[in-house]
């Protein structure tokens, strides 16, 4: 019995000084990511901490994804695509006239264009009403300066996203380098600290 105990207390003082081991290499882990998070408390052009307030709603992509080229039109007939302003960051709104909540949402995008006036930033807002409501667009969008005034009447744009939307409005913002960092689907408040957190962001990246 006494012999038993003997032959079995050095495989006991070796379990415990291994659990010893594994309880210290974790604490040195946890210890090596809270001093990281320190000295870079965030990787660069993540968002995914900036989705609160008004922009608790931001979809985050899982994957990257271009901007289509699909072109839609500016104010002059002109046709235009989203990869035309790569290097800035890029806040794309489709919307109608017909769609409430995008009536309700186009002010707050007009302050965020005229608080990023000067900047590396570009807001597009898209209206995809057919030609009959061009004019009822253009109208609207005048009124929302310094917004210029951009549609899609085949409403093409929207389901050559990926993945695609039929959500009114939708709202898109992509990286200097032309990739889709965020969504937005419905209305929000784009006028907000939470909206300038997240381009304040994306203007960090080079």
């Amino acid at each position: 019995m006494s012999q038993d105990k003997e032959a079995g207390s050095p495989r006991v003082g070796v379990l415990k000084f291994a659990l010893w081991g594994a309880a210290l290499v974790g604490v040195a882990v946890v210890v090596y990511i809270i001093a990281q998070a320190f000295i870079t408390p965030r990787a660069k052009g993540g968002l995914k901490d900036l989705a609160r307030g008004e922009m608790a709603r931001l979809i985050l992509p899982a994957e990257a994804s271009a901007a289509p080229a699909t072109s839609f039109f500016d104010a002059d007939g002109k046709p235009v695509r989203i990869g035309d302003f790569r290097g800035k960051v890029v806040v794309v709104n489709l919307w109608a006239t017909w769609c409430a909540p995008c009536i309700l949402e186009m002010p707050t995008l007009a302050k965020l264009a005229e608080a990023q006036k000067g900047r590396d930033v570009v807001v597009l807002a898209i209206s995809i009403d057919r030609d009959k409501d061009a004019d009822k667009a253009r109208a609207f969008i005048a009124k929302n300066a310094p917004l210029a005034f951009y549609r899609d009447p085949k409403s093409s744009l929207p389901f050559s996203l990926t993945p695609p939307t039929a959500a009114m409005p939708t709202t898109l913002v992509f990286g200097r380098d032309g990739v889709e960092r965020a969504r937005m689907l419905g209305e929000a408040d784009w006028g907000g600290k939470d909206a300038a957190a997240v381009i304040d962001r994306l203007l960090e990246e080079k």
